[in-house]
């Protein structure tokens, strides 16, 4: 689907150019950190600015100009700023990373995993890291008011195994003073979605065709599973795959990952039809076996 292209940030410039200068100026901050995941994952498909601007353009696509055009400059702001700064938890300094520990529930993870590297602590709870950073570093992004950290910092946590249902943490209507109002619950809900369908193999191409780069079985099948899927496009009532391989693990890997994402789908349709007023329109992840490249 296109012609949503850069509607999100084409609407904000429209609405409120003040707020829309605050996304672009923090940019210039974002790039050195989000490339900081790198440290911890070498191996990984892209997590920085790339990526966050993959979100964005997803995001677009799903809201459609319906949905987007309704929205008000402080709801378009906080979706523009929590895509950019979604994964900025893959990406910690040792300080930061100490410190932040003691601010995330980590129920009983530490518990029922032995020998747990930072690494994987990360990995497991980057989400709820993210919000951290984002609360502790407000000021270098300008986030202009306390309401808008909170809201930023809840919805980039959002993108991944946040109870959306929860009401504190995702109130329907968080006020800004001057009129306007966000809902949470949508803004994580389309935040995760977003998120959870950047698989196709445009994410990190000259890493997936860097075979050496891969040391473990694990890792090549993950990135020939990016791979084998050519294209992914978002319509008003579906997402499609267009998936190429002639392997059956890898066919197996994109199918598994297909069921996967319809499940976040399910929910994040569910969160918004029983906590908001709005709908995610679409309803199904369809994969299409294709003969030809795209």
């Amino acid at each position: 689907m296109t012609g949503n292209d850069y509607l999100m940030e084409k609407r904000l410039m429209e609405l409120d150019p003040g707020l829309h200068r605050r996304v672009s100026d923090s940019l210039f901050a974002l790039r050195h950190v989000l490339s900081r995941y790198l440290v911890y994952f070498p191996e990984y498909t892209d997590h920085a600015e790339t990526h966050s601007m993959a979100v964005i353009e997803y995001c677009n696509n799903l809201m459609g100009e319906k949905r987007i055009m309704e929205m008000n400059a402080d709801e378009l702001y906080i979706l523009l700023m929590a895509c950019y700064l979604h994964d900025i938890g893959m990406g910690l300094f040792v300080k930061d990373y100490e410190e932040f520990l003691e601010h995330i529930d980590f129920g009983d993870y530490f518990e029922t995993h032995d020998n747990i590297t930072e690494r994987e602590v990360i990995r497991a709870f980057h989400n709820d890291f993210s919000a951290c950073f984002i609360e502790k570093y407000h000021e270098i992004f300008d986030i202009p008011t306390k309401e808008h950290v909170f809201a930023i910092a809840q919805t980039a946590r959002g993108h991944r195994k946040a109870d959306l249902y929860d009401e504190q943490a995702y109130p329907l209507t968080l006020s800004f003073g001057n009129g306007n109002t966000a809902c949470l619950p949508y803004l994580a809900a389309i935040i995760r979605l977003g998120d959870e369908v950047n698989v196709a193999e445009d994410r990190n191409s000259k890493m997936l065709f860097n075979p050496e780069k891969y040391s473990t079985e694990k890792q090549r099948l993950e990135n020939e599973k990016h791979r084998a899927i050519k294209r992914m496009t978002i319509y008003p009532d579906r997402i499609e795959l267009d998936v190429k391989t002639e392997k059956q693990e890898v066919l197996t890997e994109v199918s598994n990952l297909a069921i996967k994402l319809q499940r976040t789908l399910d929910y994040c349709r569910d969160v918004v039809e029983h906590r908001t007023p709005y709908e995610i329109t679409q309803k199904k992840i369809v994969m299409n076996m294709i003969e030809e490249e795209i």
